[in-house]
């Protein structure tokens, strides 16, 4: 799946793609780690399995990622970030939707510097359910209702 350039990034900054995550999908190292994880988030939107293997440290690497089209990420939030050196983390959570199902991956994940540029070392995730009401809010992030929103699908 790809976007326009001129698209919104899905990293939920607000600026477009292209003069945001784009530029590290195109190979331009990541300044931090939080910039890296946002860059991680919208390569799974976008289905960019290559990179994200490309960013993933190769001591706890996996040897491939499989596509997963039955997860629609819709929602990035970062909770904190700092950096220390050579190591940093990142906690965020991330909202998706598989089917009909909404669920919040929430993950404190570390980094690592090398060679100039951030890896993703590792994480502890955690999935938790969701299960919006009609008149909650969507949990997409949109401000409008679930029902007037990703509710109608």
């Amino acid at each position: 799946m790809t976007q326009p350039a001129s698209t919104s990034c899905s990293c939920g900054s607000g600026r477009p793609l292209a003069s945001c995550c784009g530029c590290y999908h195109a190979d331009e190292p990541a300044p931090t780690p939080e910039a890296l994880m946002r860059s991680r988030y919208s390569a799974f939107v976008l289905d960019l399995a290559d990179y994200l293997l490309a960013t993933w440290h190769p001591s706890t690497r996996p040897a491939s990622l499989a596509p997963d089209p039955a997860t629609v990420w819709k929602r990035l939030e970062v909770l904190e970030s700092d950096e220390e050196g050579e190591r940093g983390r990142v906690h965020f959570r991330a909202t998706f939707r598989e089917g009909r199902r909404w669920s919040v991956l929430e993950e404190s994940s570390r980094f690592v510097l090398e060679a100039r540029r951030w890896f993703y070392l590792d994480g502890n995730p955690a999935v938790h359910r969701l299960k919006p009401g009609r008149n909650a809010p969507c949990p997409c992030g949109s401000g409008r209702k679930f029902k007037a929103c990703c509710g109608l699908a």
